[in-house]
């Protein structure tokens, strides 16, 4: 991809996002994606994450930067979890993956240099069996609020889960594993720590 860049631009608004390429020290920028989501449930889950982050991408690259695109969904039976509209959807989707191992697959697009690169991660996690009290503790703390699968690994959501299987970073919103393979490979200098 090369080029004169000298941060990534990151096509997103996710806290959870930004933390993880800060912790990766990454140099990046935010800027919001104008791209609107469509997630059937019957999709294929890896094309749809893939398109997404895509999308997401393309609506504010510029030339002569590196923009990262990214989308997280969760799949459990073929069919894909979103995020839940309410507090009723969330309590199906938390009682679906109760008790059960599902994939969370993230999609993950590099724009550069007249160069693309899109590809996906997948991520096995285990929910522990939920009790009721458990599930409705989680879902008056709010966290599962825009999040796919309606919960979060990183903050109280992780009293769900048992264990994972791959790349936790994937389960927190942005496979960290694969996009330092990708920079490694197309934007070494994005991975200059000084």
């Amino acid at each position: 991809m090369g080029g004169a860049q000298d941060r990534l631009t990151l096509a997103s608004t996710s806290p959870q996002r930004r933390a993880i390429l800060e912790q990766l020290r990454i140099r990046f920028e935010v800027v919001a994606p104008d791209y609107v989501e469509d997630d059937p449930p019957d999709a294929d889950p890896a094309a749809l994450v893939r398109r997404h982050a895509e999308g997401k991408a393309r609506s504010v690259h510029a030339p002569g930067r590196l923009t990262l695109g990214v989308d997280t969904t969760v799949v459990l039976d073929g069919r894909v979890y979103g995020k839940a509209g309410d507090r009723e959807e969330a309590r199906l989707m938390l009682d679906r993956l109760s008790g059960r191992t599902h994939t969370v697959v993230s999609g993950l697009c590099l724009l550069g240099a007249g160069d693309e690169v899109v590809a996906h991660e997948l991520t096995d996690v285990t929910f522990r069996l939920l009790a009721p009290g458990l599930v409705d503790t989680y879902l008056a703390s709010g966290e599962w609020e825009g999040r796919a699968g309606a919960y979060a690994i990183q903050g109280l959501g992780g009293r769900l889960v048992e264990r994972i299987e791959g790349d936790y970073l994937n389960v927190v919103g942005l496979p960290g594993a694969l996009l330092v393979s990708l920079l490694e490979r197309h934007a070494p200098k994005m991975l200059e720590t000084t």
